[in-house]
């Protein structure tokens, strides 16, 4: 494992957005966020931490059973920071192009592939023991677009979304749906519903999946479907529609309660939107960069209620880079494992 010297950790002063006090705006509107819970998620205290800001193009991270939090860096490694010092060492180099990172049930980390120079463009599965393999590559001898983002159910059943954002390789998919993995290795179409499917997420209990629709020319919604029991989607909800122009959701994540953490927005609109499990508005968190993914840590009481967030760095003297960050809210992140 290589080492990277530590960075020292830079506080970013935010400004929250208040809550409203009148019922949440339906599921749905257009556009139109208004958070009505503000301070049961993000405490009046809380201040935006940079922990690491050196990245090419920070994604999909995940904290570890040693509480370490796994992030890609789209240049071409996953990157470790380590809390309790304050390092960021290199994981895996190269990474064949990595995006969104899960650990599933057992203690292994699958990885969304993606495409472009040096992608694999598949669904990859590394053992406790560190070996590297495939577990999907294809549907129906036809290879993958470019594997983004990725959720595990409670039966080991891998969902991903697989659009097309870089790279100029031929496609072999003529569109861009969300597949289903099953710990056999065998693919089905999970749906092909949305036209541009990012961030992916299970519901606690499984009834339900959620999916970021996110074509900078088309959807920008928030898309939540029925889990029929062979795994398959239906029943198509649109819980939020950004609109307009508007940056839509990248990559989310869970809190124990079951809401929605969703990376969106730029500018003076990027950060981090909570919606409860039916889209009602709930909290807002800003970011000083345009935000791509988050997840809770891992360990005590603090840790496991801070989330992490992979972003556009803030501004600063030297060329703006992609970072990480934290911040301490005040519910605890879900997790498959460790439980």
């Amino acid at each position: 494992m290589n080492r990277m010297s530590p960075v020292l950790l830079v506080i970013v002063t935010v400004i929250l957005v208040s809550p409203v006090a009148d019922a949440a705006e339906p599921p749905g509107k257009i556009g139109n966020f208004q958070p009505t819970a503000q301070d049961r998620f993000v405490p009046g205290d809380a201040k935006l931490e940079v922990v690491w800001n050196d990245g090419e193009f920070t994604e999909g991270p995940v904290a570890t059973a040693s509480g370490s939090i796994l992030f890609s860096d789209i240049g071409n490694r996953i990157l470790e920071f380590h809390p309790k010092s304050g390092e960021t060492t290199v994981f895996r180099n190269p990474s064949s192009k990595s995006n969104g990172l899960m650990i599933d049930q057992k203690g292994r980390l699958i990885a969304c592939e993606g495409a472009g120079d040096g992608g694999r463009r598949r669904i990859s599965i590394t053992d406790e023991g560190g070996e590297v393999r495939t577990l999907a590559d294809d549907w129906q001898g036809k290879r993958f677009n470019s594997p983004n983002d990725l959720a595990i159910d409670g039966k080991g059943r891998v969902y991903f979304t697989d659009p097309r954002y870089v790279g100029d390789e031929p496609r072999d998919i003529d569109f861009e749906g969300v597949f289903l993995v099953d710990p056999s290795g065998r693919v089905s179409l999970a749906t092909r519903e949305v036209q541009k499917p990012n961030g992916i997420l299970v519901s606690i209990d499984g009834k339900h999946v959620y999916v970021a629709d996110n074509n900078p020319s088309g959807n920008r919604h928030l898309v939540r479907f029925d889990v029929k029991p062979d795994g398959a989607l239906t029943g198509k909800q649109v819980l939020f529609d950004f609109g307009g122009d508007r940056r839509g959701i990248d990559g989310m994540t869970l809190d124990v309660e079951g809401n929605l953490y969703a990376t969106a927005g730029r500018g003076e609109e990027a950060g981090i939107y909570i919606f409860s499990p039916d889209g009602k508005h709930l909290a807002f968190v800003p970011t000083p960069g345009d935000p791509t993914n988050c997840v809770f840590g891992y360990g005590d009481r603090t840790e496991s209620r801070t989330l992490y967030i992979t972003a556009n760095g803030p501004v600063t003297d030297k060329p703006r880079r992609y970072a990480l960050y934290r911040i301490a809210l005040a519910k605890s992140g879900h997790r498959i494992y460790p439980q």
